[in-house]
C-alpha cells in the first residue's frame, strides 16, 4: 500500500476548561478505511477537524505523504487532498443539492458572472447515480429531510476526488439498504488507493467495512489494531474502559394497557397518508422505514410542527388540535427530533438553559423571576442520570460533542415529564456506551408508564427495544408487527411493499 497517506503525532488541543486532546496520534495508509473510535468526548471530531483545517492544533506534528504539512483552513485541507463528511450536516438550505455540492468551484457561463447551473446539475446527476441516489439535483435542500441531506454532504465530498476522505458518523441516519450503498462507494474508493477515516459508534460496521481501528478514550490515544484480530467486546472493553453488559429487556404484553394516543387518517400530501395508529401506556412502539418513508413527517404532524390536510389525533381518548408545538406540549406530548441542532438546541445557550426551556414555567418564582438554584440543581439531576460530558451547566450547547447535545435535549423532555415521548433516531451519534444507557433509560420511562414512540434506522435497535413495530413505505403504515413475529427480513420486506393499503 505504499507510505502513509497522513501521520499525526503528539496533537495536543486546548478549547476554554477543557484540554480537549493530550498527545494523540493516528496513521492512514492508501487503500485504508480506518476506524477511529470513541465515546462521545473522547476527541475523535476533534482531531480530524485539526487534520481538515477547521481547527488549529496547539501542538504535535502533521505529515501529508511523509511531508510536514498542516492545514490552516480548509481550503488548505483540500489543497492537501483532504475532504470531510461532518457528523453535524452543513448544507446551505435556501440552495438547491447541486449548488451546495459545488458552492465555489461554479463553473460560468461564457465571460460573465452567471453560474452555468446545467453544468452543476449534470455533474451532481453523476454523483447521485454513483451513491444510487433517487433525487432531483434542482431541489430546495430546506425541503428535504435528514437522511437525504447526509447522502448529499457525502456526495459533496465525493465531488473533490481526494485522497483522504474522513466521513464522521455517515450512516447515522440512514437505512440499512442505503448504508450498503455507501458501502459500495467506500469499496470502490479503498480499491483506488484512496484512505477512508471511518469515525461510527456502530460497531456491526467496523467489521463489515474496516482494515484497521484506533480507539480514543478521554482526549487520548489508546490503541491501534487490525480488525480481523480484535474482537468487538475488545474494542468495546478499550473504548470505555469497562465492561458493558448489556441485559435484554423483556417485552411485557402491553396491549390491554389504556390507550394514551390515537392517530386516525392522518394525511399531508405523499409523505403520510392515511395514517392510523395506537400507542398504549407502558409502550415502546417502534417506527421502521427507508429514507422518505415518512415517519418523521407523521411524528411533526402529531406534534404540531406541519399542518394536517385532514385526520385526528386523540389523547387519552380527547381528541386534541396541536397546531403548533407548544399546543402538543400541553396536551402532554414531547419529541425529541432527528435534527438536534436544527429544532431540539438552543446553541448559543446554556446546557442549563436547554434543559428547562421547555418546563420554564416550572422554574418561575413571583413576578415572573426564574428560580436560579431550582433550575441549577434539576440541570446537575439530569446531566448525572444521562452522564452528560460537560464541564460544568452554564457551557454553551454548541461547545459539546454530537452525543452529548442529544443527551441535553432528552434531559430537556425528562424535565417536561409528557406522558407521550416521540424520539426520533434517539441514538444518533451516541457511543456505545451511551447507547446502553439511553436503552435502559427508554425501559425505565416504559415501565413509569410512559407511551413511546420510538423512530430508528438502526434494525437491531428496532428489534432490541420495541413491543410493537409499526413499518412505513411511501407514507403508509403497511405492517403493525409485535415483538415476537418482528425479524429484520419481515421489516424489510414491509418497508419496500409500494402501494400497499394503510393498515
Amino acid at each position: 500500500m505504499g507510505g502513509f497517506l497522513v501521520q499525526m503525532e503528539g496533537i495536543e488541543k486546548h478549547f476554554p476548561g477543557v484540554h480537549a486532546l493530550s498527545g494523540c496520534c493516528f496513521e492512514l495508509l492508501p487503500g485504508e478505511v480506518h476506524a477511529l473510535i470513541g465515546e462521545n468526548g473522547a476527541g475523535k471530531s476533534t482531531l480530524m477537524k485539526i487534520l481538515a483545517g477547521i481547527y488549529r492544533k496547539d501542538g504535535g506534528t502533521i505529515k501529508i505523504r511523509g511531508k510536514p504539512a498542516e492545514a490552516y483552513n480548509t481550503k488548505d485541507a483540500q489543497t492537501l487532498g483532504i475532504s470531510i463528511i461532518h457528523q453535524e450536516l452543513n448544507l446551505m438550505k435556501h440552495l438547491t443539492a447541486a449548488q451546495n455540492i459545488f458552492i465555489g468551484r461554479e463553473r460560468k457561463q461564457g465571460a460573465g458572472f452567471l453560474v452555468d447551473d446545467r453544468e452543476i446539475n449534470r455533474k451532481t446527476e453523476e454523483l447521485f447515480k454513483r451513491i444510487n441516489l433517487n433525487l432531483d439535483p434542482r431541489i430546495q435542500v430546506a425541503s428535504l429531510t435528514v437522511a437525504q441531506q447526509q447522502m448529499i454532504e457525502i456526495a459533496k465530498a465525493l465531488s473533490f476526488n481526494n485522497d483522504v476522505l474522513i466521513m464522521d458518523e455517515p450512516t447515522s441516519a440512514l437505512s440499512e439498504s442505503e448504508i450498503e450503498e455507501l458501502f459500495k462507494v467506500i469499496r470502490d474508493l479503498r480499491a483506488g488507493g484512496k484512505g477512508i477515516v471511518y469515525i461510527s459508534h456502530r460497531m456491526d460496521e467496523l467489521h463489515r467495512i474496516c482494515d484497521r481501528v484506533t480507539v480514543m478514550r478521554d482526549g487520548q490515544y489508546i490503541a491501534v489494531s487490525k480488525m480481523k484480530e480484535i474482537t468487538t467486546e475488545q474494542i468495546i472493553a478499550q473504548m470505555v474502559g469497562r465492561e458493558i453488559y448489556e441485559s435484554h429487556h423483556p417485552h411485557e404484553d402491553t396491549s390491554k394497557n389504556e390507550v394514551v394516543l390515537a392517530v386516525k387518517g392522518l394525511n399531508r400530501g405523499r409523505f403520510v397518508r392515511d395514517v392510523s395508529f395506537q400507542l398504549h401506556k407502558g409502550e415502546i412502539l417502534g417506527f421502521a422505514g427507508l429514507m422518505g418513508a415518512g415517519r418523521t413527517e407523521t411524528m411533526r404532524l402529531i406534534f404540531g410542527a406541519d399542518p394536517m390536510e385532514s385526520g385526528e389525533i386523540l389523547v387519552k381518548g380527547k381528541k386534541v388540535s396541536a397546531k403548533q408545538p407548544k399546543d402538543a406540549v400541553r396536551c402532554g406530548i414531547g419529541y425529541l427530533s432527528e435534527d438536534r441542532k436544527r429544532y431540539g438546541l438552543a446553541l448559543s445557550m446554556s446546557v442549563k438553559v436547554n434543559t428547562v426551556m421547555a418546563s420554564l414555567e416550572k422554574f418561575l418564582k413571583p413576578l415572573g423571576v426564574i428560580d436560579e438554584a431550582k433550575s441549577r440543581d434539576v440541570t446537575i439531576r439530569y446531566v448525572k442520570r444521562l452522564n452528560t460530558k460537560t464541564p460544568n451547566i452554564d457551557q454553551l450547547a454548541k461547545n459539546l460533542s454530537g452525543g452529548n447535545q442529544q443527551k441535553v435535549v432528552i434531559g430537556k423532555w425528562l424535565v417536561r415529564d409528557t406522558d407521550i415521548l416521540i424520539f426520533d433516531e434517539p441514538t444518533r451519534g451516541i457511543d456505545v456506551g451511551a447507547k446502553s444507557e439511553i436503552y435502559k433509560l427508554l425501559n425505565e420511562l416504559a415501565d413509569e408508564g410512559k407511551g413511546i414512540i420510538m423512530i430508528s434506522s438502526e434494525l437491531p435497535e428496532i428489534l432490541r427495544m420495541s413491543h410493537r413495530v409499526a413499518v412505513m413505505c411511501e407514507g403508509r403504515i403497511t405492517a403493525a408487527l409485535s415483538a415476537e413475529e418482528c425479524t429484520q427480513e419481515k421489516i424489510m420486506y414491509y418497508a419496500t411493499l409500494r402501494n400497499a393499503p394503510g393498515t
